[in-house]
């Protein structure tokens, strides 16, 4: 008898038995997990059939190739008998439920083949997958075919037409490296997409967080439109904070976009635009009292910031004040490239901003020179939103105190880079 015991005991060499308990262990826990979901869900197969389920993939894998061959093919024919059940019941076939089953054969054996990690976390992302499905629903349900068709050819320029470009200069002069510049392209576009998702999630909150979500997907936009909704709801003496809230947005999106591409060109550019940000919500703090903050029941339509023609137009702008950069600093130095930047800031801050630290990366300016260029840029697209609401606003005491505050932003953010340049010129 003890023989016996010993023998049982003691388990085979190929099926040591630590070895068998804990992976017998992992594949109950892996079936229990998911089977506990689709139970809570309300399934016909739970808790129990997905543990015996994942415990028959462990034993197959233990056998051989034969036994898992027929216990999938039996893992089949349940899958067959549950969805015919389902559409005699209910009209409708339990494709999840199916798949997860199958997951689950799959995953037990991957536990005797020794994939324990691989099983683990599969197995959780799983029971995630299932859990979250009024929430996949309601996130589908709001989704746009322009945001489908958007999300669609990010991943389309991303990952098919990026590695197409060539990666060199395709100009004797340098100017031009096609591959690297639709990488900036492509992490701008990025960063405006998901700027613009969270604008669609949180833009109903009230019209201070749909003006710095929308000046961080597109300032200038932003602002024509706030422009135009704000004084058909009666809100009109808001105009003057929340166009200063769309330009402390704009600064901190320039920043990031700086930081992204040439991080050393941040130090010579965040104490300005950190100076006219605080003017910027002094000022906004001291006229929030004359406006009531309201839901703004999605009213701030702002398309998406991905499409071809938006994509290219960009690449275009981007390249162009790329091109024109270079060659103003090879002919006119440093000051060349300033007034390319502020010309540029009237069209696109975003694109000028990526120009110039795509220069530093490329070794043609110095990190100083993009943070500098990055400042300008911003101070001139912050008076272009001025003069968008300068013609659309005809209440004069709005434009008046707009004006004021805009042109102290402007000042504040010179007069820091000034003073930073000499301090620097002096180290």
């Amino acid at each position: 008898m003890h023989n016996w015991l010993d023998i049982f005991h003691s388990g085979h060499t190929a099926f040591p038995l630590s070895d068998v308990a804990v992976k017998a262990a992992i594949a109950l826990s892996t079936g229990l997990l998911v089977g506990f979901e689709r139970e809570w869900a309300n399934k016909d197969i739970g808790v129990r059939t997905f543990a015996l389920t994942s415990l028959l993939g462990l034993l197959a894998s233990f056998t051989g190739l034969p036994f898992n061959i027929l216990a999938g093919a039996a893992v089949l024919i349940l899958i067959v008998f549950l969805n015919w059940h389902s559409v005699q019941v209910s009209r409708k076939l339990e494709a999840t439920t199916s798949v997860a089953l199958i997951i689950v054969f799959l995953l037990g054996v991957l536990v005797g083949d020794g994939h324990l990690f691989t099983t683990v976390a599969c197995a959780i992302v799983v029971t995630m997958l299932l859990s979250l499905k009024p929430q996949f629903h309601a996130f589908a349900g709001g989704l746009r075919q322009e945001e489908v068709r958007s999300a669609i050819l990010l991943g389309l320029l991303g990952f098919v037409i990026w590695p197409l470009l060539p990666n060199r200069f395709i100009d004797r002069w340098g100017l031009v490296d096609p591959r690297e510049a639709w990488v900036i392209v492509i992490v701008v576009a990025s960063l405006g997409f998901i700027n613009y998702v969270l604008l669609r999630l949180y833009g109903s909150k009230g019209i201070y967080p749909t003006a710095i979500l929308g000046g961080l997907v597109n300032s200038t936009a932003t602002v024509a439109e706030m422009v135009t909704t704000l004084p058909s709801t009666g809100l009109i003496k808001a105009t003057v904070p929340v166009v200063l809230l769309i330009s402390v947005a704009m600064f901190s999106r320039n920043l990031i976009i700086l930081a992204i591409f040439s991080p050393h060109s941040v130090r010579s550019a965040i104490l300005p635009l950190l100076a006219m940000s605080l003017i910027a919500v002094g000022w906004a703090y001291r006229e929030r009292k004359k406006s009531k903050d309201v839901q703004t029941d999605g009213k701030l339509t702002l398309t998406s910031p991905i499409s071809l023609k938006k994509v290219l137009t960009f690449a275009g702008l981007f390249i162009g004040i790329q091109i024109l950069g270079t060659v103003a600093q090879r002919m006119f130095g440093s000051s060349g490239l300033q007034v390319i930047s502020v010309l540029g800031g009237l069209v696109s801050s975003a694109g000028t901003t990526a120009a110039a630290a795509d220069l530093v990366m490329h070794g043609k300016i110095l990190a100083g020179e993009a943070g500098t260029a990055t400042v300008l840029t911003s101070i001139a697209s912050l008076l272009v939103d001025l003069a968008i609401v300068s013609k659309q606003i005809r209440d004069k005491s709005v434009v008046r105190d707009l004006s004021i505050a805009s042109l102290l932003q402007a000042a504040a953010g010179i007069a820091v880079l000034v003073v930073q340049l000499k301090v620097f010129h002096r180290l």
